[in-house]
């Protein structure tokens, strides 16, 4: 089967299109043929050599997040048959989904939604529910509130403004450019800043008449962290979602000290994983899937810009996520 491979981390053009002996479906796993799988930034991560909570033996095929069609059924799986149309994380990230077959536990799956493009399905494990848990469960999103969306024009970022108007916030949306920010406009943002300049803070505390976000979203990392919590309303909750590269790691500790000692204005901050999330409160993450489900169905939201690549452009499609240009969700197609 083709597959993107890389034999070593540290640099992207080091993905190769190749071919590998087709994957088996072990106990409790079915194998899929992929339709769509998507690019993720974690699939950056593993590929540059960055910290990452999953070990990446080389050589080693990205891509964690599928959709397609079930073409065979390990032992013991009862719950799916074959020719059954699913979307889901790959059971074992060695065998990634970057690949024109993949495997997973059955057990993580779910039934593509009728009617639904499996270009927007291979999205939805990662920017849509991760987006969604993070929105309902992590933050406690309440309607009335004000939520901050980072990143706006892209894959998680365009579901978070959408579920954040579905909870009955209003959203202010970050982005880099004015034809980002005019997307996550088009998707439903109140208000959109360039969230890359100087000033943007003070943007955000005019907007919301000096109060500040209830809710923050914070994915480009911990030296962006001070900033989130300058525009972070009393009781309000920053939820720290992701890290990108060039972002530093030096928290402004000034920030973090004033969080709890100028006084205390009920203010927190937490980490979000949406793997860890799934894995260990499956049963609030599914609620929250459902609810994200259910918006879809109702044409509530509709989710950001699909943009659909070959497999062989792998390595151009995670060029453009490290530099920001992409727009909406990418996808590759097998």
């Amino acid at each position: 089967m083709k597959a993107v491979q890389t034999e070593t981390t540290g640099s992207i053009e080091a993905l190769r299109l190749t071919d590998l002996p087709e994957p088996q479906a072990g106990p409790g796993e079915v194998l899929i043929r992929v339709e769509a799988a998507a690019v993720n930034f974690m699939d950056l991560m593993r590929v540059k050599g960055l910290p990452f909570d999953v070990p990446t033996p080389l050589p080693f095929v990205p891509g964690a997040e599928v959709s397609g069609t079930v073409v065979a059924l390990g032992e013991g799986v009862e719950s799916l048959e074959v020719g059954a149309r699913v979307f889901g994380a790959s059971g074992q990230l060695l065998n990634g989904g970057w690949a024109e077959l993949t495997t997973a536990r059955a057990a993580g799956l779910a039934p593509i939604p009728a009617g639904m493009a499996a270009e927007q399905a291979a999205g939805l494990t990662v920017a849509g529910a991760g987006a969604a848990i993070a929105l309902i469960e992590a933050a406690r999103t309440a309607p009335g509130e004000t939520v901050f969306v980072p990143a706006a024009g892209g894959g998680f970022g365009g579901y978070a403004v959408q579920i954040a108007k579905a909870l009955g916030a209003t959203v202010i949306a970050g982005a880099g450019t004015p034809q980002k920010r005019q997307v996550a406009l088009d998707l439903g943002a109140d208000h959109a800043v360039d969230y890359r300049t100087p000033g943007w803070t003070e943007a955000i505390t005019e907007l919301t008449g000096g109060t500040g976000a209830d809710v923050v979203l914070e994915g480009l990392g911990p030296q962006h962290v001070g900033e989130s919590l300058s525009i972070l309303a009393p009781f309000g909750r920053v939820v720290v979602y992701g890290v990108l590269p060039g972002y530093g790691k030096i928290v402004d500790v000034d920030a973090l000290a004033a969080l709890v000692n100028d006084p205390s204005q009920a203010k927190s901050v937490t980490g979000f994983n949406v793997t860890h999330w799934l894995t260990h409160r499956p049963q609030a993450s599914l609620t929250a899937v459902g609810r994200l489900l259910g918006w879809i169905a109702d044409g509530t939201v509709t989710g950001p810009r699909i943009t659909s690549l070959p497999l062989a452009e792998a390595a151009h499609a995670l060029t453009l996520l490290e530099r920001g240009e992409n727009t909406g969700k990418t996808v590759l197609i097998p």
